[in-house]
């Protein structure tokens, strides 16, 4: 008896593997698929030359809030700081140009019915090498990911970007894994120009009515599994998400818009992440 059953143990062992591809091929393909290290155009990556030096930071002081699950989001509070504010600032004026939209991968061009805005990739002075480490810092220094080129986008009165995903698809198990959208600026006179986030499951209690609409003005506090967060511009605060699941697919509820803004001027900053999903 006990030599039928270590028999039973070893012929598990050896077809344990084959019977769970067969049963699950799909996970089974996406084991097999996932491929080495892609060639990267490192221009559109933060990477440090081999002999920099590190930029003197200051310890992190945002208050990180959860907002979904699943997908991953998660409002940060003070996420830059005044100081970086106005220097983002300073060093985006003097490069704006009308943002590009890209289509599957192919050349970009200028599309004001998708996007109405414009855009300046800054360059990489220490402060913002501080906030590329603080959004790396931010995902536990995950291997095999790197911050991108980072981004600010200036939308004036009746500015906006249409519902769009900041993924495009899982090429053989490499992508944009996570988003980081920070408030830079935001005009006294603003009106419009909310983060929408229209699959999303709102929060309810009050307390997020600093940082989202909410009806008049938080009196409303709505229905548990109402759909639909519009994130408001608050200068220095900041959105992160996750782009893909475990198991590669993109997350759809991460559809998302830049709405119109009716007045005044607002600046954000993206601060995207790519690597091995």
């Amino acid at each position: 008896m006990f030599q039928y059953i270590i028999g039973l143990v070893a012929a598990f062992l050896v077809f344990s593997n084959p019977i769970s591809d067969f049963l699950y091929p799909d996970r089974a393909t996406r084991i097999n698929e996932l491929s080495p290290r892609p060639q990267f155009n490192e221009s559109l990556l933060a990477i440090d030359a081999p002999n920099a030096t590190a930029p003197e930071c200051a310890p992190d002081g945002y208050i990180a809030r959860i907002v979904s699950r699943e997908p991953l989001i998660v409002y940060l509070e003070g996420f830059l700081s005044q100081e970086e504010r106005s220097h983002l600032l300073e060093i985006s004026e003097p490069i704006f140009v009308p943002s590009t939209v890209t289509n599957n991968g192919e050349a970009t061009h200028r599309d004001s019915s998708v996007r109405d805005s414009h855009v300046a990739v800054i360059p990489r002075s220490d402060p913002v090498r501080c906030i590329e480490a603080r959004a790396r810092a931010l995902q536990g220094w995950r291997p095999e990911l790197w911050i991108e080129r980072m981004r600010t986008q200036r939308y004036g009165p009746g500015g906006y970007y249409n519902h769009h995903y900041d993924w495009s698809s899982n090429v053989r198990g490499w992508g944009r894994v996570s988003s980081l959208m920070a408030w830079v600026e935001g005009s006294d006179d603003l009106k419009g120009g909310g983060t929408e986030f229209p699959l999303i499951t709102r929060p309810v209690e009050k307390m997020w009515c600093r940082f989202i609409e909410c009806a008049e003005d938080g009196q409303d506090e709505g229905e548990s599994g109402e759909t639909g967060v519009v994130f408001k511009v608050v200068p220095g605060n900041a959105v992160y998400w996750e782009n893909f699941a475990a198991d590669g697919r993109g997350y759809e509820q991460t559809w998302h818009a830049g709405l119109p803004l009716h007045e005044g001027t607002k600046t954000g900053l993206n601060i995207w992440s790519f690597g091995k999903i």
